[in-house]
This record gives C-alpha cells, structure tokens and sequence, in this order.
C-alpha cells in the first residue's frame, strides 16, 4: 500500500471533476437526438477519432494483460495480440470507407442492410443482447477487474470502494456527455495515460532493485524473455504464440477492438467521421499508435517486475491483504507502481483512472447504441420519439455499469478472461470479412457461425473432453484447440450457406447500390441488375480491394518493423535495429504511393 501526498490527490481529484465537467457540458446537446448522442451528427475529424480508438483501447486492464503475458511467456507472447495488426489494417484499407458509406447507426444496424425479413430481423436484435449486453459485461468486467487490483495493491481499498467511486464516476459522464462528450474527454485522457506511462517505465526500469536498462536487460529472470520471436526449437510455443495467431486467429476471432472487417466501438467511431476518407485515416493512426509505439513502456515494466517480484510468492509475501482469488502475474504491473515517488505517483493514478474512465465510457456509450438502435426501437417500440431513445440510451448506460461490476467481482485475472473470449468468437470472422464481398452468404450463415462458435466452445472446453483431446496424452496437442474450433465452425456456416436460400434479389441490389462492394462475389448480382436494366455499379468508381490488399501489407511491414526498431534500439541491438529502422521507412514510403489508389474524392 502506497500514500498519497497533496499533489497526488489534486492531480486525481482534478482529473475526476474536468470530466465531469466535460460531461455535463455536452449533456444538452447530446440529449437533442438518438444520432447526437451515439454518433454525435457524424461530424468528427479523423484525428480526434485516431486518439479516441487508442485512449479507448488504453484501458486499465491492458498493461494487466501484458505484465501476465511477458511474465508467462516473455515478449513473444504478445503475438497473440500483435496478430490483430492484419485484421486493423484491413479495416483501415477495405472495410473502413465501407462502413462509412453504409451510413447505418451501428453495425449492428448492418444487418437489415446486407439481409432481409425475420432472419435478419432476428439477428440484428440477438447479436444486440449478445454483443451489447453480454459480451460488453465481460469486456468491461475485465477492465473493472484491474482497477480493483490497482487499488487494493496501491491504495489497501476493497473492491466495493474501487467499483463504486471509479463506476459511478464513469456512469455518470457516460450517461450524460453522449458519444461527443466521450470522444472529446479521450482527447485529454490520451495525453494523460500516455504521459504516466512513459512516465512510469522509466522510473521502474532505473528503480535500486532493477539497476537501469542495461542490468534489467542482463538479469537472469529477464535476459531469456527479451526475443521478440518464440524460440524456433519449441514447437509448441512456436505454434502457440506465433503460427496460430499469424496464420489462423487474426481472420478467424472476433474480439472487441479488433474485429475482422470491423466493428464494435470501432465501426462506432468510423460512422461517426465526417466521410470515408476521415474514416480511414482514423483507423490508420490508431493502428500505428497502438501496435508499434504504445506496447514498450507496458513492456519494461513487466520485465523489471521480474526483478523485484520474480514469482506470484513474492507478490503475495508483500501483500498480504490482496484477496487469494485475485493473485496472478498481472498482479505485478500494479505492484511496481507502488514504487514511484509523490507527484509520479499522481500523475500515473490519474493516468489509469483516465484510461479506466475512457474505455468504460466508451463501452458503455456503444453497447448502449446496441439496447437502443438495434433491440428497443427495433422490437418494443418502433414509434419511441428521440427524447425516449436518449432517456433509454441513459438507463442501459447505469444497468450495463452496475451489471459489469458485479462480474468483476467474481473474476481472477485479465489472461482469463482474454482467452474466454477469444474463444466463443473463433470461427466467425471469416464471416464478417466475406459478408461485403460475397452475395451468396445470408443471414442464416450468421446465426449458424455464432451458435455453433459458442456451442464448440463450450463442448471442447467440458474437463472430460478437453482432457481427452487435448490433455498431456490426448489425440491433438494443446494448440489445436483454437484452430478446432475454427475449423468445426467454418465446415457448419458454410454447409448452412449452401443448404438455405439466398437473400432476395431486391435486398442484395440495394445492399451494392448503397456500399458498392464490388469484386467477383457479386457478379452473378451485377449479371442480374444487367438484364433487368437496373444500373448498380458507378463506372466512375474503381475496385480499390486490390490495392487496398497491397496497402495493408505494406502497413504490416511499417507497422511491425516499427514496432521491433523500438524494441532493437531499446535492446541495444544497433544492426537488428538500423535494418528494422530501414524497412520502416520504405514501407511508408510505399504506402504513400499506394495512398491515393486507396483514398475516396469527396466532392
């Protein structure tokens, strides 16, 4: 337990009533429409909505989840999020302008765009419940979870304290401020979390204990973590950490913040940028920032916590008072905060009230879109004026609060709850990336691929079974079972595809004539207007999924050798870092070739 001094609280407390503030002076207009308060007129800067993603996506229980991942299984592990990078960047070069042209008011509106009649009808108010209300429970009962660890690590609070200050603090703006209030506080809160990170990395790494960069990185505990690539000679690292997120988990899982062809709080964000151009622009930032710059300073952190704690023991031993149930390695980032000097100490609490802050309200702001737009006015009442969508929109903000904070009490770590859901989405976002580009599959595909995903889920993860398949002399081996899933899933929506019948004519020319798709899947669609002298196609308009395609290669390349120079030239590694530095730099050259074949005239 850490105390505060005067300018720890007033930097706390300060940063607490300026989003209060920002809060109830965008309530009015927020309050004036359903359109204001999720997507705020749809008049928003890419690079507002740039920052926004990344503080969004900032949350408290992130540096968690990374602390645990390199504490397990080093640096490399982060791979299976690092993958997700290909799926960001074919949202940001494809599916982004999509989105944006579609001009719905979720993407869960999307799909009595693309589908028609009760399927569709069915679809969009179930994965309404099951995306807004059940999944974002859990996303936001693990973001909740870390600030009960932060606070019973750093401040000796119980979790009830820490979920009913931070809770009703962010329930408060959230249901008040809209969308507009939400992404203009990001604005600050990114500046914020990014300044007590930094911050923070750089006192742990020089703490006594640790010695500087050049001992942390020498340390016994440390120095077999530092390989940004799995040892090559451990198959199932290898294929654990590297091949099944590259090769299948990127383009196979839905996860929020990184959904294949886009979604979510994402999708929320592209709807609401002023055209399709600011669209992808906000996408591409967020991506940059999040993948390649923003990982390091969680990163030294929990290589120095090795140091100071090397084993969940010596998290125990210096505190005592943590509950048993919530000891994990993630519990280490917390921890080494505990370290820091007054005023740091202050600035890196509200840097995590403000990342907590960000992605709750966020959270809260999109999955209340989805209870509003997509369940009560679709199916309890179609006639509600927009006064009644607002005052809905607020009341399913308190619930999901209150409802995420009971969760968090009941869960153990971020690791836990990252696989959980990585798990019941595997096998879906084939879907998700076809659905724009392939007349044939329907809404029925949908509804098979989401209920077989969670029922496989759940069959493989029964003790029997996953003991017999999985187990240390079962049939396959412990990696498997993520491609399992995928395929088992794949095989049943796709038979379903092609056992049900297509959506109708009518639905399919109007879904092309709004987003223009394009590509060879609709060509039987195109034949069809043809004969029926029906004109869907802009001729003015070229296929841009090719070049998009080639852009977001070329962004991985930027992207990760981005990502390893930091790393190389934090390491010391001057060549691995001068090489990686090199390949940035074409790469981004390249992409700004590519730019304009990509990019929409807006006229």
């Amino acid at each position: 337990m850490v105390y505060l001094n005067t300018l720890d609280y007033f930097l706390i407390f300060g940063l607490f009533a300026v989003i209060l503030i920002v809060g109830l002076y965008f309530s009015k207009k927020s309050g004036k429409s359903s359109s204001e308060y999720f997507l705020s007129g749809r008049s928003m800067p890419w690079w507002l909505l740039g920052l926004s993603m990344v503080a969004t996506t900032f949350s408290t229980d992130t540096p968690n989840l990374v602390t645990d991942i390199v504490r397990s299984n080093g640096v490399s592990g982060n791979w299976v999020w690092w993958a997700f990078l290909i799926t960001g960047l074919l949202t940001v070069f494809i599916y982004a302008k999509l989105w944006r042209k579609s001009e719905v008011t979720t993407d869960i509106e999307f799909y009595e765009l693309r589908y028609g009649g009760k399927p569709a009808a069915f679809l969009r108010g179930f994965r309404a419940v099951y995306l807004g209300v059940f999944f974002n429970i859990l996303a936001m009962a693990g973001v909740t979870l870390a600030a009960i660890k932060i606070g019973q690590v750093m401040l000796g609070v119980s979790p009830i304290t820490v979920v009913a200050v931070a809770g009703t603090i962010t329930m408060i703006f959230s249901a008040f401020g809209g969308f507009k209030g939400v992404v203009y506080t990001d604005f600050l809160l990114f500046f914020i979390a990014m300044t007590g990170t930094i911050g923070a990395a750089y006192y742990c790494v020089n703490l006594p204990e640790v010695g500087g960069l050049e001992k942390l990185l020498q340390h016994e505990a440390v120095s077999t973590r530092l390989s940004l690539i799995p040892d090559l000679n451990d198959t199932e690292a290898v294929m654990a950490l590297l091949v099944i997120p590259l090769a299948v988990q990127w383009w196979s899982s839905w996860y929020p913040g990184a959904e294949p062809g886009g979604g979510g709080y994402i999708a929320q964000r592209m709807l609401a940028a002023k055209n399709e151009n600011h669209a992808i622009g906000a996408t591409f930032f967020f991506n940059i920032m999040h993948y390649a710059l923003r990982p390091w300073p969680w990163i030294l952190v929990a290589l120095a916590s090795l140091v100071v704690y090397p084993d969940i023991a010596s998290l125990q031993e210096a505190f005592p008072n943590v509950a048993e149930d919530k000891l994990g390695q993630d519990l280490a980032y917390s921890a080494m905060l505990t370290k820091l000097p007054g005023g740091l100490l202050g600035l890196v609490m509200a840097s995590l009230a403000a990342a907590y802050i960000s992605t709750i309200s966020t959270h809260l702001n999109w999955g209340s879109s989805y209870i509003v737009n997509d369940f009560y006015k679709q199916q309890v009442n179609p006639e509600a004026s927009e006064k009644q969508l607002v005052n809905v929109g607020r009341i399913s903000t308190i619930t999901l609060m209150v409802c995420s904070a009971l969760v968090a009490l009941a869960l153990t770590n971020a690791k836990q709850l990252f696989d959980y859901i990585l798990m019941f989405g595997a096998g879906t976002g084939l879907i998700f990336i076809l659905r724009w580009f392939w007349w044939r599959i329907n809404a029925w595909s949908e509804i098979a691929a989401m209920f077989s995903s969670g029922i496989v889920s759940i069959l493989l993860n029964i003790p029997a079974i996953d003991l017999l398949l999985f187990g240390p002399e079962g049939l396959l081996p412990p990696w498997a079972k993520f491609p399992l899933i995928v395929l088992v899933t794949t095989i049943i929506w796709l038979s379903v595809t092609f056992l049900t019948p297509p959506e109708k004519t009518e639905t399919l020319f109007r879904f092309y004539k709004k987003t223009q798709p394009g590509g060879p899947g609709w060509k039987k669609i195109l034949e069809k207007a043809r004969l029926k002298d029906i004109q869907l196609h802009q001729l003015n308009e070229k296929w841009s999924v090719p070049a998009g395609i080639l852009a977001m290669l070329w962004g991985c390349a930027l992207i990760y050798s981005s990502l390893f120079a930091t790393g190389y030239w934090i390491y010391g590694e001057s060549l691995k870092a001068v090489l990686a530095t090199f390949t940035a730099v074409v790469s981004a050259f390249m992409l700004k070739r590519l730019w304009s074949r990509i990019s929409v005239k807006v006229l």
